[in-house]
């Protein structure tokens, strides 16, 4: 079976393309190795799957049509797609919208314009975010609940695609899953995410900085666990006009207080906090409920926040790339 996953050189597309790559699938990857973040860690996760049968390569732009009908052309028979690719970067979408509506929405567009060629097409898998519940107070955050309150340039861009997606798959019959992640965490991770920051922060003696007020928590998500249901997901299509989205999260929310406190343990090392009031664009908390997904393919998260950042620590000092 031959597999598309995008942002294949990402955190979550990397480790997706390494589980399919186990399980004996051929994957065709592309991946435009952007320099949002180092891409030395980008050139590091696509060394390791280069390394393995089955895999291709193609550094490309998704927002790119002709690039991606190029791509159409040279493999016609690809029968699912991990579409992985996104701008990330909350803060970072208030200083530069316009790449985020390059990639988020045009790439999206763009993929799924790809998508509906493929006459062999089984099932299209994407990335969204948990970002998406913006000012939202109800907790756990349910798939069900309004998302109509934006916090940032960034939900407004994943809200867009899904959108798209439904439009889609009304209209051409794409049967399509969009996963809202839940701060996603561990080894191979991005550097601009805080527990990757904080962790070189205090190693390296320098202040972590942490919002004000005790009420700040995260829902974080391990890698494995993220890629367990990635794929569990995508061996549950659904009917080609009933596009659903998922949440993918540990349905537990812990302080980020909690995740230094973790942190300094793991590294032997205390940290000097440097308090600063919280952006608007930064949410108090996230929960995921995680109900949906576990009933439809009984999926649910096995690593608590103690072990995902042990292995995270443990990787970080082994890999050279901090």
């Amino acid at each position: 079976m031959v597999l598309l996953v995008t942002g294949v050189a990402g955190f979550v597309g990397a480790h997706v393309a390494q589980a399919l790559l186990a399980r004996g699938e051929r994957v065709v990857g592309v991946d435009n190795l952007n320099s949002y973040y180092s891409p030395a860690l980008k050139q590091a996760r696509l060394a390791r799957l280069q390394q393995q049968a089955g895999f291709s390569f193609h550094q490309l732009d998704v927002s790119n049509p002709e690039a991606l009908e190029a791509l159409r052309q040279a493999e016609p028979d690809i029968r699912g797609i991990f579409h992985m690719a996104a701008q990330a970067g909350v803060r970072y979408s208030l200083t530069d919208p316009y790449v985020f509506a390059g990639t988020n929405v045009c790439g999206h567009v763009a993929v799924l314009e790809f998508a509906r060629r493929l006459r062999r097409l089984e099932h299209l898998v994407y990335a969204s975010s948990s970002s998406v519940y913006g000012g939202n107070t109800r907790l756990p955050f349910s798939e069900t609940d309004p998302v109509d309150q934006p916090g940032s340039f960034y939900a407004v861009t994943k809200r867009s695609a899904e959108l798209t997606s439904v439009a889609y798959s009304h209209l051409y019959g794409l049967p399509q899953t969009g996963l809202r992640f839940f701060t996603v965490y561990g080894p191979w991770g991005r550097p601009d995410m805080a527990y990757y920051s904080f962790a070189r922060a205090i190693m390296a003696g320098q202040p972590v900085t942490l919002y004000e007020g005790d009420a700040l928590a995260r829902d974080f998500t391990y890698i494995d666990d993220v890629t367990r249901a990635v794929l569990a997901v995508y061996a549950h299509p659904p009917a080609p006009d009933r596009p659903r989205i998922l949440n993918v999260g540990n349905d537990r929310p812990e302080s980020v207080r909690h995740l230094v406190s973790l942190l300094e343990q793991h590294l032997g090392r205390t940290a000097q906090i440097a308090l600063q009031p919280r952006p608007g664009a930064d949410v108090e908390r996230t929960w995921a409920n995680i109900s949906a997904i576990h009933a439809l393919t009984g999926w649910k998260p096995s690593t608590t926040l103690e072990k995902g950042i042990g292995h995270f620590v443990s990787w970080l000092r082994e890999s050279g790339l901090e």
